[in-house]
């Protein structure tokens, strides 16, 4: 089992990275926020690693900034239906600290605007992970976690609204449910929002 490399960026680009180690160039499948995370190609560089060999694929080697990210990965993998390419593709929908609130609070929701995931799948993880992963794990407080009680029609209103605005369909969802509660209107949400994007 190959553990971590440490070697020579030599390219990277989206869910792609090669990376040097000692003349052999080693191609790992990466999610989108472990390529923002990483350092300008040339540079040197450690990646945490999950090799996966099965008949279909082949030998396939996943890449991970940090260990919390390589944590999540291999919980979601523990899903049914859910193999190392959907997790990257998970990983890569949305910040970490968001995929765990929405796992712990049930947002399955949230995580079925994922593209590519879809609703049963969203509950599937909710359902098998939501008690498997905690939030101090991953560097959250309970007070991060969204109030489970709000107002649906609310939020709907508000993420249309948002998305109207020119917000970004995920961010306006993950953004407005942070900010609903059981009495907040659609105009609050909205409202709260735009004061946090600065609008």
């Amino acid at each position: 089992m190959i553990s971590f490399l440490v070697g020579t960026i030599e390219e990277k680009r989206e869910n792609l990275l090669i990376i040097d180690v000692n003349g052999v160039g080693y191609e790992l499948t990466i999610s989108n926020n472990t390529l923002v995370s990483l350092p300008m190609e040339g540079e040197t560089t450690k990646v945490l690693t999950y090799l996966q060999v099965s008949e279909n694929t082949g030998v396939c080697l996943y890449g991970f900034a940090t260990e919390e990210e390589k944590a999540m990965f291999l919980r979601l993998i523990t899903v049914s239906g859910v193999g190392p390419k959907m997790a990257i593709t998970i990983l890569s929908g949305m910040k970490l600290s968001d995929l765990v609130v929405a796992i712990v609070s049930g947002d399955s929701t949230l995580l079925s605007k994922i593209k590519g995931l879809g609703k049963k799948t969203a509950e599937r993880i909710c359902l098998e992970l939501k008690d498997k992963i905690s939030t101090t794990s991953f560097n959250l407080q309970e007070t991060d976690l969204p109030d489970t009680s709000y107002n649906e029609n609310a939020l709907n209103d508000a993420v249309d609204t948002l998305i109207n605005l020119g917000v970004n369909k995920n961010e306006a969802y993950r953004l407005a449910r942070s900010k609903a509660t059981a009495d907040t209107t659609a105009e609050e949400i909205i409202l709260k929002v735009l004061r946090e994007l600065g609008r």
